[in-house]
């Protein structure tokens, strides 16, 4: 095999769904997950994904005995991984629409990642719209650590705006238990968040970047709740 033939990307899955077209790639070493012609992520790095959950279980005021933590898409898995090798976490809930995906962990290729984190007896997978799920739950996070896009100015689907609108970020708000830290991954920083974040009642509103070789860095963005 020639090196051109090992890095061009082979479909393993490709699915139709309410929401467009999920694909499953594998592209020498790595998987990649393809969302409506869109690249979403991929295994090669991961390093954003990790620091979407250290970030906010850093946020947390001190003290505070097994925090709950919502993680919003499953993606390749990099962010349950990290919440479930961390003992402090207690409840791990991951909200995931994607059947195709949940597949892909639960009993396909993707499952070498996340297998043992699937496993941890704190972990939940919730087959549901993340938005939905927001707006019409009752149980309350300690952190909300979201990653279901490239970032608010940057969605997979036309309904995902709706999370980064001021009602959406309300309802975020609405889920975070006193003093709780929502954390949104991007692609890319974004000073207009930011400002919806403050306009939304959050406050200690910040960016961490992950600097990438080229381009703009990724990037997750901070906000507390209120007490």
């Amino acid at each position: 095999m020639s090196v051109t033939d090992a890095h061009r990307p082979v479909v393993l899955d490709r699915r139709e769904g309410p929401f467009g077209e999920v694909v499953l790639r594998e592209r020498g070493d790595d998987f990649e997950i393809i969302a409506n012609g869109c690249f979403l992520m991929d295994t090669s790095d991961g390093r954003s994904e990790r620091l979407l959950i250290d970030a906010a279980l850093a946020a947390l005021p001190a003290g505070r005995p097994g925090p709950s933590v919502l993680i919003g898409g499953l993606g390749v898995g990099f962010s349950l991984v990290r919440a479930a090798a961390e003992p402090r976490w207690g409840r791990i809930t991951v909200v995931e629409r994607e059947q195709a995906i949940v597949d892909w962990h639960l009993g396909g290729p993707l499952g070498r990642v996340s297998g043992r984190a699937l496993a941890d007896p704190r972990t939940e997978i919730l087959r549901t719209d993340l938005v939905t799920h927001l707006h019409t739950a009752t149980e309350r996070y300690d952190a909300l650590c979201l990653d279901i896009d490239n970032g608010p100015g940057w969605t997979v689907t036309e309904g995902n705006e709706n999370l980064y609108s001021p009602l959406g970020l309300a309802a975020c708000r609405a889920r975070l238990t006193p003093g709780g830290v929502l954390a949104v991954w991007s692609a890319q920083p974004s000073a207009d968040f930011e400002q919806a974040l403050r306009n939304a009642g959050f406050h200690a509103v910040r960016t961490e970047e992950v600097a990438v070789a080229r381009g703009v860095p990724d990037v997750v963005h901070l906000a507390l709740r209120d007490h």
